[in-house]
């Protein structure tokens, strides 16, 4: 009779510990969407990890998977510890077989541009890419959640992802400006020759409204546009702001003395890094953006 229960029982427990196992590999399966509305889903969170991208490789460390990095991008400069990474070139010179190599299961790229032809190159290879563009500050909080969920990191993802929100609650709070303040137009320069700007649609131009600002050029159509000079002149901003260590690059500007940016001496200078990476540094550069701005309102 004993031996009976156990030939019978013993289909059931092969059945309950298959529904197990099954069940387990489920949980260790993690599902986010990129910046594209790309659904990636990996059977267990990433162990090996490439960033294409400097803002992709400081929300990474950000969202605790510094230790899941096996290389990243030209120019991937902070935290200090990203300097001792391997890199593997960028987007636009990219040494694809020591990527290959290195055998990730994750890559992290820039989600705009030429990096979206790669993209597609390599998933082609069956790669896992994640399209990072963050456009707003809450798309940069989010990233740093669903970086820390596809590294198995969350914890520490989502206390930054917290730490980040806070932080840009009180720079809200601090730079609010009453409802009958008259904006501070803005002109952010990206380049000199072409002479580039960014439209509403970009990260800075987050930064420049959280200030009190508008961008003076952020109603045109495409995300990095090129101007002219006229067009500059007939915007007439307040502020002129361009990324870097110094003014210099906005020198040129000061033999047109009919801008009200001239008159006021109202030239700015944001670092680049801070202010041109969406990742969590940006509120560093919006809080120097701010200051820059309170300033020149004051004036």
């Amino acid at each position: 009779m004993k031996l009976r229960q156990i030939s019978v029982l013993h289909p059931l427990l092969l059945l309950q510990l298959l529904l197990i196992a099954w069940s387990s590999t489920a949980l260790a399966a993690v599902s986010v969407k990129d910046d594209a509305q790309h659904t990636i889903t990996l059977t267990r969170p990433a162990q090996r990890i490439i960033s294409l991208a400097p803002h992709a490789t400081e929300l990474l460390f950000a969202a605790g998977a510094a230790n899941n990095i096996v290389a990243v991008s030209d120019y991937s400069n902070f935290p200090e510890a990203a300097k001792n990474l391997p890199s593997v070139g960028n987007v636009f010179a990219l040494d694809t077989e020591r990527l290959l190599a290195l055998k990730p299961d994750l890559v992290v790229i820039w989600g705009t541009g030429n990096a979206k032809v790669l993209a597609n190159k390599l998933r082609s290879q069956h790669i896992t890419v994640f399209e990072s563009e963050p456009r707003n500050f809450e798309m940069v909080a989010s990233s740093i959640e669903r970086l820390s969920l596809l590294a198995g990191t969350e914890t520490v993802g989502n206390t930054a992802a917290v730490n980040f929100r806070h932080r840009l609650e009180d720079l809200r709070k601090t730079y609010r400006q009453p409802d009958n303040a008259t904006p501070i137009t803005v002109f952010y320069q990206v380049w000199s020759k072409p002479l580039m700007t960014l439209n509403d649609e970009h990260m800075i131009s987050a930064s420049i409204r959280l200030c009190g600002g508008v961008n003076v050029f952020g109603k045109l159509k495409d995300l990095s546009p090129t101007i002219t000079t006229e067009a500059l002149l007939a915007s007439n901003p307040n502020v002129i702001v361009t990324g870097g260590d110094n003014t210099d690059s906005l020198n040129e500007w000061r033999q047109f003395k009919m801008l009200n940016a001239i008159k006021k001496n109202h030239l700015y200078a944001v670092p680049a890094d801070l202010l041109n990476r969406a990742g969590p540094r940006i509120l560093d550069g919006t809080e120097a953006l701010c200051k820059q701005l309170a300033l020149a309102r004051e004036k």
